[in-house]
């Protein structure tokens, strides 16, 4: 299971170098912050409900925290 933790560091990592490209910098530091705590989590060698546990936490501060920025943050059609 801790390589499924270095597999999702790896692809946050990707994500990471993209938006870093597009000029989005303050999303590729939250996404390296991500791609951090996966490849620490991944080294810790803990158990598979405890993994299972940490990730379904992880989802949850997500999605709060994406409905929360999408409901009063975001403003709707504001682009370049």
């Amino acid at each position: 299971m801790n390589n499924m933790y270095r597999v999702l560091a790896f692809w946050t990592g990707i994500f990471t170098i993209f938006f870093y490209l597009g000029h989005m910098i303050q999303t590729a530091l939250l996404f390296l912050g991500i791609t951090g705590f996966f490849l620490a989590i991944g080294a810790l060698k803990l158990s598979e409900r405890t993994y299972l546990y940490i990730f379904g936490a992880f989802l949850t501060l997500f999605f709060a925290g994406f409905t929360y920025y999408t409901t009063f943050q975001m403003v709707p059609g504001a682009g370049h």
